[in-house]
């Protein structure tokens, strides 16, 4: 099907929201009951997880000490009760603009800030279920530089190389999507803009 027929077709008309009900709450959740009413008549109830925390969106950062590594973090992820390995990333604390917020979490779990940041994507999480999204920035030209985080032990920062992608998700504690895509993008775009400029190093 082509991307003119896709065009010319109607867009759908959204569900009416007939009831919202409040189902559970929690210090960081907030469970919501939808019922809706689509275009076609056809009721259905839905369930969506709210955020309640400090924050008023999210960063997610891939910061380059280099232009062929990135820096992943090491931390417990309870949804797995094991170790991960992912990208740095937190909250946007109220007052601040994403590239603040990508520095300031950058310094936290790293030790590191950028002269140099970019926002790249904002990817989404299970739009299904919850309306989460994430903000990815490039980091170029660290420093080194650490401010005290709220992480319950120090992360471990490790180097790996940005173009053995396929390597890192080989490995069996590598596998948050939303990192995995971030990686993707970045290698893409700086691949799109090769050779890359010393200035961002």
């Amino acid at each position: 099907m082509s991307d003119q027929h896709n065009a010319s077709r109607p867009w759908p008309v959204k569900p009416q929201i007939l009831d919202r009900r409040s189902v559970a709450r929690s210090r960081l959740f907030h469970v919501e009951e939808l019922e809706l009413r689509f275009s076609n008549g056809a009721e259905r109830t839905f369930e969506r997880l709210t955020g309640t925390g400090r924050g008023i969106g999210a960063v997610m950062i891939v910061a380059m000490p280099d232009p062929e590594h990135v820096l992943l973090i090491r931390e417990y992820a309870a949804g797995f009760e094991d170790y991960v390995l992912t990208l740095p990333k937190g909250l946007v604390d109220p007052g601040e603009d994403i590239v603040t917020a990508a520095n300031r979490e950058l310094m936290e779990e790293c030790g590191f800030g950028a002269h140099r940041i970019d926002p790249l994507v904002e990817l989404s999480l299970a739009p299904n279920y919850m309306g989460h999204r994430m903000q990815v920035l490039l980091a170029t030209d660290l420093y080194p530089k650490r401010l005290p985080g709220d992480e319950p032990e120090p992360l471990i920062v490790e180097t790996h190389a940005i173009d053995e992608l396929s390597g890192l998700l080989a490995r069996e504690d590598f596998h948050e999507a939303r990192a995995i895509a971030a990686l993707f993008i970045a290698r893409d775009k700086l691949r799109s803009e090769e050779p890359v400029d010393a200035r961002l190093w």
